[in-house]
């Protein structure tokens, strides 16, 4: 099997992962008090208002374009979107600084969250948590052809290749380049990471701390490289 090639899930983990994100709309729907946070407008061809996105906040925009972040569902962690003004009347209605931190809490409440331990002993929570690549020792800015994720991908040992979506990992131990997987069902797993490219590449965990500027244009303020990665334990 090549190394970039991913794995294929069978239809019953489609389904379920369709059934998860289906249950979590549902929750953060009912979660609270609605919050607005900025809301993203456009005029139709018929001149009706029509609502582009609720609950996101806008970091740029100009006469070209608007940046927004937003809570994706499917992965559970903020992704960052451009869209191109062009001929597209597109309009924003700005939260309030309030409303911005209370829509990133909710954020926090729904996305993955784990605490980081580094090889110098240092823990670190993190909310939104995600894995994407750059080039080795952090050199330029990350591999777009790489996509992020909140699946790991690995060896295990005797062979196989597999990916697992981080709603089914409890723990990754980490020392030096062997992995030790412990499942949410209580299956301990041995293995390797599985850099999802042949290009030269440095996989990094990123997420929301507690210091984070909802304000901020990135959606995250902190990352670690895996390999100076000890221990993860998600919660």
């Amino acid at each position: 099997m090549s190394r970039n090639q991913r794995v294929p899930k069978p239809s019953a983990v489609y389904a379920a992962e369709s059934l998860r994100v289906t249950l979590l709309l549902a929750l953060l729907g009912a979660a609270g008090t609605p919050l607005s946070a900025d809301t993203l407008f456009q005029i139709d061809v018929r001149g009706r208002t029509v609502v582009v996105h609720r609950e996101a906040i806008v970091v740029k925009q100009d006469a070209s374009s608007i940046e927004y972040k937003h809570f994706e569902l499917k992965e559970r962690r903020v992704v960052k979107i451009r869209l191109s003004r062009g001929s597209q009347n597109y309009t924003v209605k700005t939260s309030t600084p309030e409303e911005r931190k209370q829509i990133v809490e909710k954020w926090r409440r729904f996305a993955y969250t784990a605490t980081v331990t580094d090889t110098t002993g240092k823990q670190t929570r993190l909310a939104g948590l995600f894995l994407d690549f750059y080039p080795p020792e952090g050199r330029g800015s990350l591999l777009e052809s790489v996509p992020a994720r909140t699946t790991f991908p690995v060896l295990i040992e005797g062979g196989n290749a597999d990916e697992f979506d981080f709603s089914k990992i409890s723990r990754i131990e980490v020392q030096g380049e062997r992995l030790t997987l412990t499942m949410t069902g209580g299956e301990v797993k041995q293995a390797r990471f599985l850099m999802p490219t042949e290009q030269p590449a440095e996989a990094r965990f990123l997420g929301i701390t507690d210091h984070y500027d909802p304000a901020s244009p990135d959606v995250f303020d902190f990352g670690i490289s895996l390999e100076k990665v000890k221990d993860l334990k998600f919660e």
